[in-house]
């Protein structure tokens, strides 16, 4: 999506997504690559996930640090992995959903409101939060299924007997068994309500603060030709963790909510039914009132920041390597 018409000039400038469109990228090397790249990132953001999804499911407040021990004393290295197996199985696909809706509609939706005689920086915030939305309805599709079953792999205690699930393939056969279709898609709607807003917000607001951090440092397209890699990386990290701390404080009591609904279950008369939005947070507000929604969102923060400054930069590298043109 070209912006203006001195965006051509950049030449060997490094771009914000947005300078490589969806036609110009190589499809197959985009999502093989991309498959690799956000794998490997995965691996490396996990453990933050599984410290941050046992703080939100404790009925008591615990550290960082004594759920960190606790982990590595009882689990060792491996129960910082757990479900991660189901995870990476479920990333492939959802990614792919993600990326590519996130392209076309920052290309359509980019053109049009240039069309509509808006400036740089304004199609180019609602070119990206629409992209935003979009790839986040698209992904939750898939990862809302993962997220129950590697969520419940996470929180199941470590040796149980009888263990309630061997590994992702056998939750995902029990929870199709004991609930049906619908069980795999608890907290679809609270999903839909976290991840597609602050997706939206977050994609805005990083592209946004780019231009700004640009701006502030008072740097001209000349200057901007002869900028280092290292610099580039630098903004877009920067720009990637500022929108990352105002999304994981607007969305950590919607997405703690969301854990609960899909790994806790109430008894009635010996039968174990789903809790609902109204019971989730009635218990969440009874134990340690309403700071019980911000569990884990140091780990979420922290994880949030690293997650999209990595992500960022491995996405701005994949579109790089996928460019059908590498002089564009």
């Amino acid at each position: 999506m070209k912006l203006s018409a001195s965006e051509d000039d950049l030449g060997s400038d490094i771009h914000v997504p947005a300078d490589i469109d969806w036609h110009m990228l190589d499809k197959s090397k985009f999502f093989f690559l991309g498959a690799a790249l956000f794998s490997g990132v995965s691996a490396g953001l996990y453990p933050a996930m599984v410290l941050k999804t046992r703080q939100q499911v404790s009925s008591t407040q615990i550290s960082c640090f004594k759920m960190s021990f606790s982990i590595m004393r009882c689990e060792g290295l491996r129960g910082f992995y757990r479900g991660f197996g189901t995870t990476l199985m479920g990333t492939i696909p959802a990614r792919a959903l993600y990326m590519g809706a996130l392209e076309v509609t920052k290309t359509s939706v980019g053109s049009s409101t240039v069309r509509l005689g808006f400036s740089d920086t304004t199609a180019t915030a609602i070119a990206s939060a629409a992209a935003g939305l979009s790839s986040a309805m698209a992904a939750q599709l898939v990862w809302t299924p993962i997220d129950v079953v590697s969520q419940r792999l996470i929180v199941q205690a470590p040796n149980a007997s009888p263990c309630r699930y061997k590994n992702g393939l056998d939750a995902f056969r029990k929870i199709l068994f004991a609930d049906g279709f619908k069980g795999l898609y608890r907290g679809f709607g609270i999903s839909m309500l976290t991840y597609a807003p602050s997706n939206a917000v977050w994609w805005a607001s990083y592209s946004v603060a780019n231009k700004l951090i640009y701006g502030g440092l008072g740097w001209s397209d000349n200057i901007r030709r002869s900028e280092s890699k290292a610099t580039a990386v630098a903004v877009q990290g920067l720009s990637a963790a500022m929108a990352s701390g105002v999304s994981a404080l607007i969305t950590t009591p919607l997405d703690t909510i969301k854990t609960r609904l899909q790994v806790l279950d109430k008894e009635e008369n010996g039968v174990r039914k789903p809790l609902t939005m109204l019971q989730t947070v009635r218990n969440l507000v009874k134990e340690s009132g309403l700071a019980a929604c911000y569990r884990g969102l140091g780990p979420r923060w922290a994880s949030m920041s690293l997650s999209a400054t990595t992500m960022i930069t491995t996405y701005e590298l994949l579109k790089r390597l996928s460019a059908k043109n590498q002089e564009s």
